[in-house]
């Protein structure tokens, strides 16, 4: 009777310790389940935060290019129509409105290339002009297209001859290229007797095949020149001549 009772207290014991066993087994693969829920809940609550990052991103410099397309396009009417206005102003020469169509990056204020020429009567050597004043002249053409010398060349076959008009009274002069440092258009050969000041404009001569009158911008600031027989005259123009998109062409009535 008593082995009897020690063999179902041992059951008992046995089957009470397995129940613990489990227990405990089945809490820690619920604790180690738990866990790996959360790291794989974690990782797309994380994507989906830097998918919604990313958009807002993506709006914000869609919305910033945007907008500077905007700001170009209103500058590029805007200087479409002071154009027109430009071609309203009677002159003795023919107007020839022409869109800048390529740039040489490494040479950047030398020469431009516009989408008129020898079908349109372009000629070597005509004056190419903006509303802000003279750009440069004409030095290559094709039937197509023309290659535009800009007055900020330092090629120094392209020289222009200009006309400062100081009190009345017009001096010659010779326009000779560009000041990078100063970003100041450059006159030399200017007689230093000129009293010469700050705000004076300056103008085209007539000469060189450039038509006379033509706005080139003011002085500047001047220097008298290394032999000091003359002086070199810093002119700021008007025109940004790192932006040009639009160009007229100014032809001879009889061409």
């Amino acid at each position: 009777m008593k082995k009897s009772k020690r063999i179902k207290l041992f059951i008992l014991i046995t089957i009470v310790t397995i129940a613990l066993l489990l227990s405990l087994n089945t809490n820690r693969n619920l604790t180690k389940l738990e866990k790996s829920l959360k790291e794989k809940l974690y990782i797309p609550i994380k994507s989906i935060s830097n998918l919604v990052y990313a958009k807002e991103y993506d709006q914000t410099e869609s919305y910033l290019i945007q907008k500077n397309i905007n700001t170009s396009l209103e500058n590029e009417i805007q200087e479409l129509k002071e154009l027109l206005e430009l071609n309203k102003t009677k002159s003795s020469f023919k107007k020839e409105n022409a869109t800048v169509i390529s740039r040489n990056n490494e040479y950047w204020l030398n020469t431009i290339v516009i989408d008129k020429g020898k079908d349109n009567k372009i000629k070597k050597g005509m004056a190419v002009i903006t509303k802000d004043g003279l750009i440069g002249k004409i030095s290559n053409v094709t039937k197509t297209t023309s290659e535009v010398k800009l007055i900020t060349t330092s090629d120094i076959k392209y020289k222009t001859s200009v006309t400062i008009r100081v009190n009345n009274k017009d001096y010659y002069a010779i326009l000779n290229g560009y000041d990078s440092n100063k970003h100041l258009l450059k006159v030399v050969a200017v007689d230093k007797s000129i009293d010469v000041k700050k705000g004076d404009i300056v103008l085209t001569s007539g000469l060189g095949n450039i038509p006379q009158g033509i706005y080139i911008g003011t002085i500047d600031s001047y220097e008298m020149d290394n032999y000091e027989l003359s002086k070199i005259v810093y002119i700021k123009a008007k025109q940004d001549f790192n932006n040009i998109n639009y160009v007229t062409v100014l032809k001879e009535l009889n061409d």
